[in-house]
């Protein structure tokens, strides 16, 4: 439950429209009859039109949680859930965390009060492994299901199914127009059949809603521009010195870009008049601390001007008020994977129309506003109509494990809302049967497939930390907190003074030969020998908000595995001169243990230049500046992420391994390999 004086509960928006004034307030009637008689309620409205604080509101009100049930509503992003919860327990009245609450991974903020409860997707496909029909709730609506996002597609599939077996759920589906058909037609019974007595014509109905009310102008480049980042800088200036007050959202594809653009915008700010009006730079982005993130809703100072620098994290889910103007880089970063290579990599493309529209409708929600794309309008002609869905570009590990673990054994033939490719299927099934999860025949493997199902962590760091209990590693205390320390999306070392000097000494004073992971784990050690002091990270660049939560983390994953039979008190944290039976140093018997589960993510090192290379030689990859192994060498490496900047692809969270361990540890993938030499 949420304590008032909780510094991690958001800090609440200031600029709302009371909610009469919302243009969904006018269709509560008819949503609640739509609601009361059909499964499946399809709302179509643009951004602003308020029906995700307010439909949850209007269902409460109709009686929906009579006889102790409860209103789920699921968001795509976590600061969705936790702000969006925030605004409507204010308009109820109510303490966060009592009547409305949130829950996100590793964070829960309810109560058994709790009646409107908002969160991810993949935390309501969590809690279909202990509750399969999802009996607690009598609503649940699935928020801005348009995005596609892999876990709300997932989700969206399985209500279908839980839909046939109870007639007393509701399922309410927000979404952009382009989608809404094919979202009816896909909970709809085949032409000819029924269920629960009702036809295709009877199953749903879509409610459109008209949202923006000001009209948005938009304007484009005449000639292509080669560098976004700066006639983004440009674009922001010449709104600031010719158009009236009102505040700029700025739309590119991550932090770096971010980051560069507030230090270019740093350098035109110096050389602004003093009375001139301020520009306040506020950026926004997924691994921005809760609190950091929610400035960007607070009314700017007396003659201030916001800029706001966001990923696409702005373009639903949140909304911004006072955004009067709005500049697209029409690029945006998504995940994709290389089924071959077995590698995520984060590539910068072009967005799609329906991306680029709800951009646009970011600006003008309070008075007439302007888009600028930094594009011409050939380019958006030529852009696609639809993000590409999440699924038919993801590891589908995740998503494979958590539906055997409901009981759903046939993945191939499962009723996807777009079947992924074949290729991405078996590659997963392939690493799950490499780490054990899975047996020959793909059925989950036990305990060890179903404990790994229900850890929240990416199979391979749940292999790792379920083999840590092994007598060979008896390394469990030490993988705990290594496991809650790659869970952080926020930087682990930060400058508080500015000084990267500072910085990189901090690394070097935690920094093992080993790797990252050993570090990690120094600096958690530290941290908590410290008495998880304030003045301690701050004299140590570390990131104190990020360090508490890993504490939070490391806890919640001792619980698992206590419940998995674990004695997690038995094996104390040790020390490095501690040997287990067999002689092995404790370091040693970590980076073995983390070859168990990251063995897939194997490299070894190229030349004199620093580079690694893929076990299959193709691929070339450079350790992140962050890493220990930036300036040091090794043989063999496992790590635990990569992602691509710049055209270069950079491997995060390095451990250094042997080759023989490797082998060891995954005869079925390097004895395939190593017969292909």
């Amino acid at each position: 439950m949420a304590d008032e004086e909780d510094p991690d509960v958001p800090i609440l928006p200031d600029l709302y429209k009371p909610p009469a004034l919302l243009p969904i307030a006018q269709l509560k009637d008819q949503l609640l009859y739509t609601i009361e008689t059909y499964p499946v309620t399809i709302v179509v409205g643009a951004t602003g039109s308020g029906k995700t604080t307010q439909i949850p509101k209007f269902c409460l009100d109709a009686g929906w949680c009579a006889d102790g049930k409860q209103i789920a509503v699921t968001q795509p992003r976590r600061i969705a859930a936790t702000s969006v919860a925030a605004r409507v327990a204010e308009e109820l009245g109510t303490l966060l965390g009592q009547r409305v609450g949130y829950s996100i991974r590793f964070e829960d903020v309810t109560s058994a009060n709790t009646q409107v409860k908002f969160l991810t997707d993949g935390l309501l496909l969590r809690e279909m492994l202990v509750d399969p029909l999802l009996n607690r709730y009598s609503v649940i609506m699935v928020d801005e299901a348009h995005e596609r996002s892999l876990s709300s597609d997932i989700l969206l599939s399985l209500l279908k199914k839980v839909l046939r077996k109870r007639d007393d759920l509701r399922v309410v589906v927000s979404s952009a127009t382009l989608e809404a058909e094919r979202f009816l037609n896909f909970f709809a019974p085949d032409e000819g059949e029924k269920v629960h007595g009702k036809s295709k014509e009877e199953y749903g109905r879509i409610v459109g809603i008209q949202g923006r009310t000001y009209p948005v102008e938009i304007q484009y480049i005449i000639e292509p521009t080669n560098n976004y980042v700066e006639a983004a800088v440009d674009a922001i200036m010449n709104i600031h010195t010719s158009e009236s007050d009102g505040d700029i959202l700025v739309f590119l594809t991550g932090r770096e870009e971010i980051d560069d653009t507030i230090d270019l915008l740093g350098d035109r700010i110096a050389d602004m008049s003093s009375k001139q009006q301020k520009l306040l730079t506020l950026p926004l982005y997924a691994g921005l601390p809760t609190d950091a993130q929610m400035f960007v809703f607070q009314k700017a100072p007396t003659n201030t001007r916001k800029v706001i620098l966001s990923t696409n994290i702005a373009e639903a889910s949140v909304t911004i008020d006072d955004i009067v103007y709005v500049i697209d880089s029409g690029y945006v970063k998504l995940r994709t994977y290389d089924a071959r290579l077995g590698i995520e990599t984060l590539n910068v493309l072009p967005v799609s129309q329906a991306s680029a529209t709800q951009r646009a409708g970011r600006a003008g929600r309070t008075r007439p506003g302007k888009c600028f794309r930094l594009y011409t309008e050939e380019t958006y002609k030529s852009l696609e109509e639809a993000t590409f869905p999440e699924i038919q570009r993801s590891n589908l590990a995740p998503v494979i494990l958590q539906l055997l673990n409901l009981g759903i054994t046939n993945v191939v033939r499962f009723d996807y809302l777009s079947p992924p490719p074949s290729s991405l299927i078996t590659r997963a099934l392939d690493l799950l049967y490499s780490l054990g999860a899975l047996d020959i025949h793909a059925r989950l493997t036990k305990p060890l497939g179903t404990r790994m199902a229900e850890l929240p962590l990416p199979p391979q760091l749940a292999r790792t930390l379920l083999s840590s209990c092994a007598p060979q590693f008896s390394c469990v205390n030490e993988m705990l907190s290594i496991c809650a320390m790659l869970t952080l999306q926020s930087p682990v070392f930060v400058a508080h003074d500015g000084s990267k000097a500072a910085l990189e000494a901090a690394r070097r004073r935690f920094s093992v030969r080993q790797g990252d992971h050993l570090t990690l784990y120094n600096v958690f050690q530290a941290f908590v020998s410290s008495g998880a002091s304030v003045l301690f990270c701050r004299e140590n660049a570390l990131n104190h908000k990020s360090l508490v939560r890993a504490v939070s983390v490391r806890k919640q994953l001792a619980a698992y595995l206590s419940r998995f039979g674990v004695d997690v008190s038995a094996t104390a944290v040790c020390g490095p001169e501690v040997l287990a039976a067999g002689g092995v140093p404790l370091p040693e018997r970590i980076c073995r243990c983390l070859a168990t589960g990251l063995f897939a993510h194997a490299a070894r090192m190229k030349g004199e230049d620093g580079s690694f290379v893929t076990v299959d030689g193709k691929t070339v990859l450079w350790a992140h500046p962050s890493s220990v192994f930036f300036h040091r060498k090794a043989e063999w490496v496992v790590y635990t992420e990569m992602l691509e900047t710049k055209g270069k692809i950079y491997i995060r969270d390095l451990s250094s391994v042997e080759m023989d361990w490797l082998v060891e540890y995954a005869p079925e993938v390097y004895r395939v390999r190593e017969g292909k030499r």
